[in-house]
């Protein structure tokens, strides 16, 4: 294995450094929330964008916030513009006018006409106008800047700007857009990384050689000096990185490798406890890159190789927040560059891999992980069972046989796991006997011993195939819930009782599936899998009252999978249940149980109801399969927790919940622990904006700085009248999570609502002309719900022909060609109408005889020439309406295999074959008789005034004559014969049972062996 390079031992140190300040009693950030005592275990939770998500490249360097909220991250490969959806990139690649000189983005500043400074690495310095989204990029050099890199600007007021470069400093007058140099001082190198001036005027630079001076209304660098250690003078003579000044006017620098330091304002140096001078061994500290202020009195610190650094002023303490492979929602790495935070109070991370945020804000719930942090994170992510001692401690049930304590007095976790026959078992409930001892719940139980941990598997070897699923200690009584019912084991006598349900007792346990067990009062309520049985002593094991969903009563139990129960502080009674939350309505003794049930219909995402557990106002919390709810204990209305509260477990599945000492309450999932803050509410804040980040009209985009605001209007000229606009709630706080919808009033009929996971655009076509309202909504979710609208006019410019003018003149002309219209039609129509009348007589005689052959058309199959079906079909119908009975026949034809004709010789053939055929009938017909083609192959006969034995004459000499007559086509004799069959009318039938028995006989006819005619009966 090759030896570490420099760089890998630099790494490693601050890989240490973290490591060591990571273990330090009190951080930082627990201090600055006023004592609380989680705040040690909640870790900022960083929400990260990446290459994946369209940065260019990993490594980002930079991040301000524009006048408009729109957040501009710097990275190795290019500038982005960021609206919390949709990024735009500058890679450095395009004309020097649309694009950066250097793709390499040192440092940005926003300046206050709304246009953004770009430093660069090799490009030198840059300024984007957002009125025609073009790059002006200064020269370097005489009237530019002093070198190509760019390290750091600062803003003088609203005149100028501060430069720091790698060959010198410069000044850019913002009015007259015009670069000059600034004089160094003695001891100065020509390379500065950091430069700031405060609010005194004070101009400081980090140099090379150190932390410079010019004091206001001076011309002159001095070093600055009084320091009060040698650990800061260490850092006031490394090379300074970072500079800021505080909210209070304490200044803060940065270094190289000697860590940091901060100037109170009364000019005294002070060091960061722990992070000031060397290393004891004298090896390098990671560099200082970023100055960010927190809540409290507490700063961050972004280093090179160390991650964050929170350091708490008033008490001294310093917090590493670093990456942890087991944490996906740590920062993504440690080597950082650059720190923001912007006006929606998130704070940004410029890492090298990546841009992490984070809302600290969110804090009404909060999610503690497995991490690589073993005394301030889980084991296991799976928490199961969930139990607060008598020394309120918490003791956290979780899988493959694992328990963890929570001591938050001490701010640690112990990690303890079980042997024996509890080896790798899920663990799933606890209990805490008269003396102190916490039995435990897995496959079977153990014992710990609750001031030295010691643990004795196996407490009860009988039950170590048994998965307990809940305990509860009743005196020196412990009652054990599992899948085989109840046990109830004595501790002085050892003794062991087990009742179950038996199908043939109503009144015995409800289910053998008992999931809790609870002190209800005087009572015992067992909560199973098929009910709630209830026991008026601890020592009964039948006799139950059974309480059971009644079908059709909506006051029962909602549903008989039941999963936990909870007793708030104004003594109601809450059951979770698979089909809701039941609260227990008041009763008297003897009276019915009645409940009233909170599910989907009141708005809860879901009706399964892991867990329930009051908070210290009587309102319950309750843990789903997708989420965390509060039901408002007055008002039952229901608030679903969501990110923006700090809820980033999203699935709960097991009966877990307690309350922890300080009324926290505490949910187990399936990806580590939920604690709740119940009485945390955040700070009354301005929403924020609502805004157009993206707007294109007749397909042309706007530049960035044109974009209406609010209130504005927007001009859509009349070419094709097509509009987009991208939009988006510049809070940057859970995308995923925000609802949009759109309106444009005067066109739209109701609001459109955009798909979630859709990015939140509107697009118009062909918009017909006049003025609109643009209505953008933002509806957030969680506990603190937000309606945000913002509203724009909105102009559609008309075509030249739809103005009034063009209009009034079109109106005019038509007016004048109607009355000449007019005029000229009455003169042609007296003419017209003379000719028409001679037309009409003429096209008369034409009609009638077009009439005729259309009737005769109507009439005539086109095949054959004789009557079609309908026609044929009329014609029987009126010999049938005139004849007596007997006194009328139909013959149905049908030709012996013409389907093998037509396979044999084509279907040409078989047309002339049923061509021939219809002629043959027709000439051994009479006049009177009536022929036509009765469909496929088929033809009907009606003979009127002929009894059967004339219609079976008139059917054999039609038979005979096509047997005796073969076709010839194509060169092919083609053999016909034909069955027939024949039915006499009787009178009363009607045309449709005379036919039936005609096609009777027909079928005797085929069945008789073809080439006959037969008779119906």
């Amino acid at each position: 294995m090759p030896a570490p390079t420099g760089r890998r031992w630099r790494q490693l140190g601050f890989q240490l450094i973290a490591a060591l300040l990571c273990a330090l009693a009190l951080p930082s950030l627990g201090m600055a929330r006023g004592g609380d005592p989680w705040a040690p275990f909640d870790t900022p939770w960083f929400d990260r964008l990446g290459v994946a998500d369209g940065l260019p490249h990993s490594i980002t360097t930079a991040l301000q916030q524009d006048r408009r909220g729109l957040v501009w991250i710097g990275t190795l490969s290019g500038l982005v513009r960021y609206d919390g959806y949709r990024m735009q990139v500058f890679t450095g690649n395009g004309s020097s006018k649309n694009d950066i000189p250097d793709a390499y983005v040192r440092c940005l500043l926003t300046l206050p006409d709304g246009s953004l400074l770009i430093g660069t690495n090799a490009g030198g310095l840059s300024r984007f106008n957002p009125f025609d989204n073009s790059f002006h990029n200064y020269p370097v050099g005489r009237g530019g800047t002093s070198d190509r890199k760019i390290y750091a600007m600062a803003l003088d007021g609203n005149r100028g700007v501060w430069i720091a470069t790698d060959r010198g400093i410069d000044y850019l007058e913002l009015h007259s857009d015009r670069i000059t140099a600034t004089p160094l001082g003695a001891g100065m190198a020509a390379r500065s990384f950091s430069i700031l001036q405060d609010r005194a005027g004070n101009l400081w630079v980090g140099n090379n050689s150190g932390l410079f001076e010019r004091a206001a209304g001076s011309k002159t660098f001095a070093r600055s000096g009084h320091a009060t250690s040698d650990d800061v003078d260490a850092v006031l003579n490394d090379g300074i990185w970072a500079l800021r000044e505080d909210r209070e006017g304490r200044l803060w620098a940065g270094s190289t490798q000697s860590g940091a330091a901060w100037r109170d304002d009364a000019g005294h140096w002070h060091a960061v406890a722990g992070f000031s001078g060397l290393e004891h061994d004298h090896s390098r500290r990671p560099t200082v890159r970023a100055f960010n202020q927190m809540a409290g009195d507490t700063m961050w610190m972004a280093t090179d190789g160390g991650g964050v650094l929170a350091y708490d002023v008033a008490t001294g303490h310093l917090n590493a927040i670093v990456h942890d492979t087991a944490m996906p929602s740590s920062l993504p790495g440690d080597s950082l560059r650059d720190l923001l935070r912007d006006s929606a109070g998130n704070i940004w991370v410029a890492t090298d891999l990546g841009v992490a945020r984070y809302d600290p804000g969110a804090r009404k719930a909060f999610a503690l992980l497995p991490s690589t942090n073993a005394d301030r994170a889980l084991a296991n992510a799976n928490v199961r069972g969930i139990f607060v001692d008598s020394r309120q401690r918490i003791w956290l049930a979780l899988g493959s046989g694992r328990v963890d304590v929570i001591d938050l007095a001490a701010a640690t976790i112990r990690h303890l796991e079980l042997g024996g026959a509890q080896t790798h078992r899920d663990v799933q409930a606890f209990a805490e006997m008269p003396d102190g001892s916490i039995w435990v719940g897995a496959q079977g139980l153990a014992v710990i011993d609750p001031a030295t941990f010691a643990i004795r598997d196996s407490a009860i070897p009988e039950l170590d195939d048994k998965p307990v699923l809940h305990l509860l200690s009743d005196g020196p009584r412990l009652l054990i819930a599992t899948y085989d019912g109840v046990y109830r084991y004595d501790t002085h006598t050892r003794t062991l009782t087990h009742f179950t349900h038996d199908a043939n007792d109503p009144d015995s346990l409800a289910s053998d599936t008992v999931r809790r067990i609870a002190h209800i009062g005087d009572d015992i309520w067992y909560v199973t899998g098929r009910g709630i049985s209830i026991a008026t002593s601890p020592m009964q094991n039948r006799g139950f009252r059974n309480l059971l969903n009644r079908p059709g009563d909506a006051t029962s139990l909602p549903n008989n999978l039941a999963s936990s129960i909870a007793m708030d502080p104004q003594g109601n009674l809450l059951v979770g249940t698979y089909g809701g939350l039941a609260i227990l309505q008041p009763r008297s003794a003897g009276d019915p149980y009645r409940f009233t049930t909170i599910g989907t219909a009141n708005g809860l995402p879901s009706a399964n109801i892991n867990a329930v557990q009051p908070d210290d106002y009587a309102n319950p919390w309750v843990s789903l399969p997708n989420g965390l709810a509060m039901i408002d204990g007055n008002t039952h209305a229901v608030h679903n927790l969501g990110v923006r509260d700090g809820l980033r477990i999203a699935s709960y599945i097991y009966a877990a919940s307690a309350r922890a000492p300080d009324g926290e309450l505490m949910f187990g999932g399936l990806g580590g622990l939920t604690v709740v803050r119940p009485a945390w509410q955040p700070p009354d804040e301005p929403d924020a904006a609502l805004a157009i980040t993206y707007a294109a009209v007749n397909g042309a985009p706007l530049a960035f700085g044109k974009l209406p605001r609010p209130g504005e209007s927007l001009r859509i000229n009349a070419r094709n009248r097509s509009l987009r606009v991208d939009f988006a709630l510049l809070d940057y706080d859970a995308p995923s999570e925000t609802s949009y919808s759109y309106r444009l009033q005067g066109y739209d009929e109701d609001w459109v609502e955009i798909p979630r996971g859709s990015l939140p655009t509107a697009i118009y076509t062909n918009l017909p002309h006049g003025d609109y309202k643009l209505h953008l909504r933002a509806q957030t979710h969680g506990m603190q719900p937000r309606l945000i609208e913002s509203n724009f006019d909105v102009s559609a410019e008309p075509r030249w022909y739809e103005t009034v003018a063009a209009l009034v003149v079109a109106g005019l002309l038509a007016l004048t060609a109607i009355v000449a219209v007019i005029q000229l039609r009455t003169l042609y129509l007296r003419r017209q109408a003379r000719h028409l009348q001679q037309q009409v007589e003429l096209r008369t005689q034409d009609l009638l005889v077009a009439n005729k052959r259309l009737d005769e058309l109507a009439n005539t199959d086109a095949l054959t020439g004789a009557c079609n079906r309908r026609r044929v079909l009329e014609l029987a119908e009126e010999v049938r309406a005139q004849s007596p009975d007997g006194q009328a026949c139909i013959a149905l034809l049908d030709l012996d295999r013409f389907k093998r004709i037509n396979d044999t010789y084509g279907h040409l053939a078989g047309d002339a074959v049923i061509r021939h055929a219809c002629r043959v009938m027709q000439q051994h017909g009479r006049d009177t008789d009536a022929f036509g083609r009765y469909g496929g192959e088929e033809l009907l006969a009606c003979l009127p005034g002929s009894t059967l034995e004339q219609g079976m004459v008139v059917a054999e000499r039609i038979r005979s004559a096509l047997a005796d007559e073969p076709l010839t086509y194509d060169g092919h004799t083609i053999a016909i014969t034909v069955s027939i069959g024949v039915a006499a009318y009787r009178a009363g039938e009607t045309l449709s049972q005379w036919l039936t028995r005609a096609d009777g006989a027909l079928y005797e006819a085929k069945h008789g062996g073809r080439n006959r005619s037969v008779a119906a009966r």
